[in-house]
């Protein structure tokens, strides 16, 4: 019996999203497979203690040893995704769907005189058209509901029919037009079985000339200033519309594809596929890569592929005991980025399925959907796998181990600010200081600097905001540590669960002094230019107990100061790993800043400043004179009208408006007649 404690994942990893999961056993079986509205609230279920779960749950937690899940894009289609994994894998823990009875089906009985549209569960019968399964009855009833406005087939059962033939009185169904009423004569048997067939017609896909058929008579209705009909029309050709949505999780029957998606950065990346096979998702993989060597995502797809579909047509050739690997390779192969000689890659998986292979990107449709759905799918991998990585105390006392060995400082770097500017051509500078402590994130350190310049209008380059952020930031240091007393703190933790250290204290507050005590090392963004300007910054101050670097994004080189060549550490080092991951977080903060500095200043208007003139003052003026040109051609008397402006704020917008060529006399004249 197992611990599920020792499989249980970290709150953190699982996804808020809806989605499916599986649980396996030792030996890599699928016990039990599940769906979820949220995987984070379901999954967290089954990991309280045992004595709250049911009999059969406890047995199922404890009999499995991990846990799997898919990211979808919405709850239907982790539903359709569930009904697939369970008749793939037949999970010994999904009793009440072992078999078909649990999943509804669309069920139109064409071998009836009269056909009738019905939900059936079972084993199928005979001159019965079947379209599904679907995940739920009221699925079915929904669509049905919306269909019988266009396709008005019985739905009634044989003992209503009966009684509605005897009495010559058809039912509500019948009175509200969403039946055509065969048991009263309405329709003939013929066309009503032709009616069915439409509906089946349109059930299998073949929509389009439904919606031609009734456009076309919406038209003609029109023409003959029959408006009420066409109005009908109109509404029919919406129904049909709302019920041709699809998933996006099964595919057209026949579909025999595996998607491929990318998601990463220059060191690593993520990868997902999803194996169609006959219209529906039946496995799904995924890897995590090291680039070991710089490749682009089309050469990284091309070996991908080679070594996918290589060692899969391997195994399947020894154990058909031939060599072709039909089985491994599908007909379609869906990527995010073709591989550089698209034509060598499929003749060679045209060789080892023995039939032709099709490469290409998937442009609309639903395979793009299910495309969307797999880069989702490896986005979330990458982010399990990098919190994994950067949440594991080893790792990171690993990875500050080897920044302290790489640079030679005397300690671990325990506390490291990271540095960014970001503009728009010069416009709206803004700079982000992160700050990791310990390896993790200490958000509540991070700041912000709006990039001022010498004479107020930002920097001349990035050189000169780097110099003056820099600059700032060790000015603030050494005027709060004079200000400050250094009292020592007790041991324990703060409140996101780092240990208290020494450090000066605010007198008033009694917290911590945020810039009172310096990094053990500064990261910038950038190359020598960049680390140039933050030592300079730094001498100028006498800052000379604080280590500087700078991490150049393009090959991913350590600069240090005044060192004609850069310090290079391994592509898959742990401390690198960590020095991208704050230069990232920097960017990430930079550009967040930059953004909402840019989109306000786009937003400003000259009526921002007037006293007195707030946000539904400036909205009740722009609605009675319509633009602010119109605005600023009115006098003072017709601002004054306009319901909740008093004669000083009429003025003051008039002087705020006025152009070069408006006199002040005339302002002040028109105030004092007002005043008058």
């Amino acid at each position: 019996m197992a611990d599920p404690a020792t499989y249980r994942p970290a709150p953190g990893e699982i996804p808020d999203s809806p989605g499916v999961y599986r649980f396996r056993d030792e030996h890599g079986r699928v016990i039990y497979v599940g769906k979820a509205k949220s995987l984070r609230s379901r999954l967290s279920s089954y990991f309280q203690d045992l004595s709250g779960l049911h009999q059969r749950t406890q047995q199922m937690v404890t009999t499995a040893a991990s846990v799997q899940w898919t990211v979808v894009g919405t709850e239907v289609e982790a539903l359709a995704l569930e009904y697939s994994w369970i008749k793939e894998f037949d999970p010994r823990f999904n009793v009440k769907y072992r078999d078909d009875k649990s999943y509804p089906y669309l069920a139109v009985t064409l071998a009836d005189e009269f056909p009738r549209i019905q939900v059936m569960r079972g084993a199928k019968r005979k001159g019965t058209r079947y379209f599904g399964p679907y995940a739920h009855a009221w699925a079915i009833r929904e669509t049905v509901d919306l269909l019988l406005r266009v396709f008005p087939v019985r739905t009634c059962s044989a003992g209503v029919f009966k009684r509605a033939h005897q009495q010559g009185r058809p039912c509500l169904l019948g009175y509200i037009d969403k039946c055509s009423a065969p048991c009263v004569g309405r329709i003939s048997p013929d066309d009503h079985q032709q009616l069915a067939q439409d509906f089946c017609d349109f059930m299998a896909g073949d929509t389009a000339k439904f919606t031609r058929r009734l456009t076309a008579r919406m038209k003609e209705a029109a023409a003959e200033l029959d408006y009420e009909r066409a109005a009908r029309l109109r509404d029919d050709i919406a129904t049909l519309e709302r019920a041709t949505e699809k998933n996006a999780v099964v595919l057209a029957d026949g579909t025999d594809a595996d998607i491929f998606a990318l998601s990463g950065d220059e060191l690593e990346a993520a990868v997902q596929v999803f194996h169609v096979r006959d219209g529906r998702i039946r496995g799904q993989r995924g890897w995590v890569v090291e680039k070991v060597e710089d490749v682009t995502d089309a050469e990284l797809v091309e070996h991908l592929l080679q070594q996918i579909y290589g060692s899969e047509a391997e195994a399947s050739g020894r154990a058909e005991g031939s060599g072709a690997g039909s089985s491994a390779v599908p007909r379609e192969v869906l990527v995010p980025v073709l591989p550089p000689d698209v034509e060598q890659v499929q003749a060679w998986l045209t060789g080892l399925r023995g039939s032709k292979v099709s490469v290409r990107i998937p442009q609309r449709g639903d395979k793009r959907e299910l495309a969307a759905t797999v880069h989702r799918n490896a986005e979330h991998a990458l982010v399990l796998h990098r919190t994994r990585r950067a949440g594991d105390l080893t790792t990171r006392s690993q990875a500050l181990q080897e920044i302290q060995e790489a640079l030679d400082l005397p300690s671990a770097p325990l506390r490291i600010e990271c540095y960014d500017v970001s503009h728009n051509q010069g416009t709206y500078q803004s700079a982000s200081m992160v700050v990791f402590e310990d390896g993790l994130a200490r958000k509540s350190e991070y700041r912000l600097f709006t990039i001022r310049g010498p004479e107020g209008q930002g920097a001349r380059d990035d050189t000169a905001a780097m110099h003056e952020v820099i600059t700032r930031r060790f000015r603030r240091y050494l005027a709060d540590r004079a200000d400050a007393r250094d009292i020592e703190l007790g041991t324990g933790e703060d409140d996101d669960g780092l240990p208290l250290r020494s450090g000066p204290i605010d007198e008033v507050t009694g917290k911590p002094v945020r810039f009172a005590y310096p990094p053990n090392l500064i990261v910038v963004d950038g190359g020598p230019p960049q680390v140039a300007a933050a030592a300079a910054a730094m001498a100028e101050l006498g800052i000379d107990d604080v280590a500087l670097v700078g991490l150049a994004k393009r090959l991913e080189e350590v600069w240090l100061p005044g060192e004609a060549y850069p310090v290079i550490l391994q592509r898959s080092s742990e401390g690198l790993y960590l020095l991208q991951r704050l230069r990232d977080e920097a960017h990430r903060f930079a550009i967040t800043a930059h953004r909402k500095r840019r989109s306000k200043g786009m937003t400003t208007s000259v009526l921002d400043g007037v006293p007195g003139l707030g946000p539904a003052r400036q909205a009740a003026l722009l609605r009675h004179f319509g633009s602010v040109k119109r605005l600023r051609a009115a006098s003072v008397e017709e601002i004054a009208s306009v319901q909740g402006m008093g004669d000083r704020t009429a003025v003051a917008v008039v002087a705020a408006l006025a152009s070069p060529g408006v006199a002040s006399d005339q302002v002040a004249e028109s105030a004092g007649m007002l005043e008058a």
